[in-house]
């Protein structure tokens, strides 16, 4: 087993913490990841603190803005008026993947005796028994990773039509164990899976693109990791209208295709390997017309049927180095 090498000793700061328990008798640990939402950040870490699961946890939240730190103290003034275990960092280290292992770091340091680590983002609620069927499947399913729905709620009935669209659509709809996961925006994780794995757990060549969840996963499927769903776990995801645009939703679909294709490119061995990746990006933009035309008889909307093709381009042009960073600019993503 590698031991995980703690990051340096400026990434990350404490500026909170409350022990409603002895530490060693928390089970799991929520950890949200924030960037200048602390409106919202008090409503996901309200739902999170109101949970049925009678097992004691923890939550520890990683706020990825330290010159503003207006996440760290909206975070604070709401959990020092709850009795609840919880851990509130400066994560320093700028992106989402450097925040998500900011909040694995810590949660395996300040709760060494933590089974599990669940996921939750700051634009995101959770229902009262989101926490407890979760662990509850991943328990009954012996997975390392079980991942449930984000629900997107938009502003305004009439929005809600973009529920369909393919960004949009959870990859599974039935509990149960899974070949793999994509996301991490609602994932539960195994603490002992994690401690098999270095740090960084995320690789932080994702930071600004997206997809270091999908990375690590892939890794750890290759290590024998195993997955679960729970359909039942699902979040609402508060989706600002901007991601309704159709250059939004382009531009995510082209960010899908290159992570796919990076993904791939980070597993390859051989020369060989390398063709048959580009042979195969050609052969899905070659197809993709043809997806798209399906999509759109089934979707009826030319908006959504133009994803197939977005991803097939997005894959081909990170194999010419072109990588849509849609995480870049965060206040517009």
């Amino acid at each position: 087993m590698m031991a995980a090498q703690p990051p340096g000793e400026n990434d990350i700061e404490i500026v909170w913490q409350h022990h409603a328990c002895p530490p060693q008798d928390v089970q799991i640990v929520v950890t949200i990841p924030t960037f200048k939402r602390p409106d919202h950040l008090r409503i996901t870490l309200s739902s999170a603190i109101n949970q049925t699961l009678a097992k004691p946890y923890a939550i520890v939240v990683m706020d990825n803005h330290p010159e503003g730190s207006q996440g760290a103290a909206a975070a604070q003034q709401l959990l020092a008026e709850n009795n609840i275990s919880a851990t509130v960092i400066l994560a320093h280290r700028r992106g989402n993947c450097a925040a998500y292992n900011a909040g694995f770091h810590t949660a395996l340091t300040a709760y060494p005796d933590a089974r599990w680590i669940q996921i939750i983002d700051d634009d995101e609620i959770a229902h009262p028994d989101w926490l407890e069927k979760q662990v509850e499947v991943a328990e009954s399913t012996n997975a390392d990773f079980c991942g449930a729905p984000q629900h997107p709620i938009f502003d305004g009935g009439e929005h809600q039509v973009w529920q369909k669209h393919p960004v949009f659509q959870p990859p599974f709809s039935h509990t149960g164990p899974v070949p793999i996961l994509y996301s991490s925006g609602n994932v539960l994780i195994s603490t002992q899976r994690l401690r098999q794995h270095q740090h960084p757990w995320l690789d932080e060549i994702f930071n600004f693109l997206g997809g270091g969840d999908s990375d690590f996963f892939s890794r750890a499927k290759a290590q024998g990791a195993t997955f679960a769903w729970c359909a039942e776990a699902g979040v609402d995801e508060t989706t600002p209208l901007r991601r309704t645009e159709l250059s939004w939703l382009n531009s995510r679909s082209l960010r899908n295709g290159s992570i796919s294709a990076l993904i791939q490119k980070r597993g390859d061995v051989s020369a060989l390997d390398h063709m048959k990746r580009i042979v195969k990006s050609c052969l899905l933009l070659a197809a993709s017309p043809y997806r798209s035309l399906i999509l759109f008889v089934n979707k009826g909307s030319l908006i959504m049927a133009l994803n197939p093709m977005n991803v097939a381009l997005g894959r081909l042009l990170m194999e010419f180095g072109f990588a849509n960073e849609q995480y870049r600019a965060a206040d517009k993503n």
